[in-house]
């Protein structure tokens, strides 16, 4: 996994990047808005998931997890960012759509885990991971202060849940990648381990992803002056577990059990192939949100 050699990463790279990767789609003019409403619709249930379902794995028959976010369209429905060239260190507006077979910019989509989107970014070396929540303008807009502290390749993920045009919930991943020119460096993946430390915390992760098994996975939070800190939900759960695949950067999201089990945050999970992972968990003590990462190897 580590790799030695420095990239130069020059603006012309990323004019090629954006060809490749979203030409089609931001080059197409965009015509009225679908949807019922101008706002975020909340969903008309408690939106609840499965032990080892994540939100873009409905009706699955196997229980199994599958990696999604590889593509920037899915089911008729395609991810046009604004841009994707981003200045190092400097926060900028990122804005972007969801448009629909017919290039119209969705407007109506379903609350979930509190929030109708999830935005999820990370350099292609796994670092610099951020969960955000960005806003919706009326006119189908997303938009969310970033700052991409680094140069390199990092991948956006967009995590929604819309209505398909029968009425039916359907969860989306969209992603692309976003060039953050200059200098480029990749970091090695860290070694494969079971504890974590960030901001004084200790978190100790018990069991491992395997292929083809739906395996429990819980995370217990301790403090040097406090073994047992008070875990707060944090967007309607006790923790977030985002697990992005080194090499294609194939992405699942898993939420946890509704409640504690002797004080830590169980997941369940099925890898869906060989390879290293990296595991990021949103916790919340005390109104702040952190996140813990860990390198997990399924052989």
């Amino acid at each position: 996994m580590t790799e030695t050699s420095t990239v130069r990463l020059a603006t012309g790279t990323g004019v090629v990047l954006l060809a490749l990767l979203g030409g089609f789609a931001l080059g197409r003019a965009v015509t009225a808005p679908t949807g019922i409403g101008t706002q975020p619709a909340a969903s008309s249930d408690d939106h609840s998931h499965p032990a080892g379902t994540g939100p873009h794995l409905h009706g699955g028959t196997d229980g199994g997890d599958e990696v999604s976010g590889l593509a920037v369209s899915d089911s008729g429905y395609t991810l046009v960012p604004r841009r994707t060239e981003l200045p190092a260190g400097v926060e900028v507006d990122l804005r972007f759509q969801v448009v629909d077979a017919e290039l119209r910019p969705v407007t109506s989509f379903e609350v979930v885990h509190d929030k109708p989107m999830h935005l999820i970014v990370a350099r292609r070396d796994l670092t610099g991971y951020q969960h955000l929540h960005p806003q919706m303008s009326p006119d189908g807009t997303w938009s969310i202060p970033l700052r991409l502290a680094d140069p390199g390749i990092w991948r956006l993920y967009t995590d929604f849940t819309l209505r398909d045009p029968g009425g039916t919930p359907l969860a989306l991943t969209l992603g692309v990648d976003l060039v953050v020119a200059g200098d480029y460096t990749p970091t090695a993946l860290p070694a494969a381990t079971d504890t974590a430390e960030v901001d004084g915390f200790t978190v100790r992760m018990r069991g491992a992803p395997q292929r083809a098994v739906v395996a429990p996975l819980l995370f217990e939070v301790v403090r040097a002056d406090d073994p047992a800190p008070r875990l707060e939900p944090y967007l309607g759960a006790y923790g977030h577990l985002v697990a992005v695949r080194a090499g294609d950067l194939g992405y699942l999201h898993v939420h946890p059990d509704p409640e504690l089990v002797d004080g830590a945050v169980k997941f369940w999970l099925t890898a869906p192939g060989p390879g290293d992972y990296r595991l990021f968990l949103d916790f919340q003590v005390a109104g702040v949100v952190r996140t813990a990462e860990f390198t997990v190897t399924v052989s």
